[in-house]
């Protein structure tokens, strides 16, 4: 099951200005996300599943992807459409078995040899990154800082599952990102830190929607 997602929320609430993530997230729904990754790195597995349990009900209504990044357990106990996972995390595999056919797996690489392996092993897509330098993640390992659009078009040139850029993304970028090959963009405080996450949701997609266009 390929996902090809345009606009991808991932949530972290010590990045939304003393908003709540589940705020963010309606906010970025109202603006048309495609698909919202769980995510709240420093919280515990009970708050995550508490948390995931809200906005798979706000995700659901709205027909928008809820993923959970790292945590298969938390994925299954919230019905959640898939995981994000690591290098860190379980296998591919071993996740597909626990999750199901149906779900959705995605899975981080930097590089162009890390993803002819996670599309050889059933990866359903792949964030590609850090594009960008960012302040957002703080376990971005030092050759995975701002690998550059160059790197996004070699590994589209090497695998044929979708491809979300992340790391850095702005409106102001991610037109490139997607030129050089990535079907959409995954953000963290592009939306949550913005004055408005609706009309930044927007303008991620019209950005991305001009780099698509730029590719034709």
């Amino acid at each position: 099951m390929n996902r090809s997602y345009r606009t991808y929320l991932v949530t972290q609430e010590d990045l939304s200005v003393d908003r709540s993530t589940r705020e963010v997230v309606e906010r970025a729904i109202e603006g048309g996300i495609d698909a919202v990754q769980l995510r709240e790195k420093h919280a515990t597995a009970r708050r995550r599943y508490e948390l995931g349990r809200e906005l798979r009900e706000l995700t659901e209504r709205a027909g928008v992807d809820l993923i959970v990044n790292d945590r298969v357990d938390v994925a299954r106990a919230v019905d959640a459409d898939g995981v994000h996972l690591g290098d860190d995390d379980l296998p591919i595999g071993v996740a597909r078995g626990i999750l199901g056919e149906g779900a959705v797996i995605g899975r981080s690489v930097s590089t162009v040899d890390a993803a002819r392996e996670a599309e050889a092993n059933g990866a359903d897509y792949l964030g590609v990154g850090a594009v960008f330098h960012t302040s957002s993640k703080d376990d971005v390992a030092d050759d995975e800082l701002a690998i550059g659009v160059e790197r996004v078009r070699e590994i589209r040139g090497a695998v044929g599952i979708p491809l979300v850029a992340i790391g850095g993304i702005t409106p102001e970028n991610a037109a490139s990102a997607v030129a050089a090959g990535a079907e959409g963009v995954a953000v963290i405080s592009a939306i949550t830190g913005a004055d408005d996450p609706a009309a930044a949701t927007r303008e991620l997609r019209a950005a991305v929607e001009d780099g698509l266009e730029g590719e034709e």
